[in-house]
């Protein structure tokens, strides 16, 4: 079975919100783009919440993050995975989030992207941490829940933004 690795964060000091996946998919994987899995509602949800219209171009994904403030990265740093599956993870090493996060103090909330990594994020960092942590309906194509009730329940995003 291969070994995995998930990619760099997107963050800057300007970042408020934190993003996190569980790992990058097959084709986020070949492409070396977070998300890339045309079926992934992603960006396709981030694009409608601060209504832009919807680009396929990756660096114009980027600057949409940025411009609202949102750091994205993925709480696995490696793993061995058959497939996308979350449920195929073997031998997972965490990425170090409390480390981002004392490196980019205007963080003042965490969205996990799904079960799997709101579970990783709760061993990686206790309990009692200090950052809200809320876990919102995973993208993949997988949670077949339909669009416009992802979208719904991934407007409290909105709600953390000045």
């Amino acid at each position: 079975m291969n070994r995995i690795n998930s990619f760099p964060p997107i963050v800057d000091e300007h970042s408020e919100i934190l993003i996190l996946g569980s790992v990058p998919g097959v084709r986020s994987l070949e492409m070396q783009q977070y998300y890339a899995h045309p079926q992934n509602q992603f960006w396709k949800i981030l694009f409608h919440l601060f209504d832009e219209e919807f680009s396929l171009d990756y660096q114009e994904r980027i600057d949409l993050l940025k411009e609202n403030k949102i750091a994205l990265w993925d709480v696995i740093e490696s793993c061995e995975r058959k497939g996308s599956l979350d449920t195929e993870i073997k031998n997972e090493i965490d990425n170090n989030v409390p480390q981002l996060i004392k490196n980019h103090p205007n963080i003042k909330i965490i969205f996990c992207n799904g079960q799997k990594s709101y579970k990783n994020l709760l061993k990686i960092l206790g309990k009692n941490f200090k950052i809200p942590i809320k876990v919102l309906p995973s993208t993949s194509p997988l949670h077949t829940v339909k669009f416009e009730e992802k979208l719904e329940n991934w407007k409290v995003i909105r709600n953390f933004l000045i």
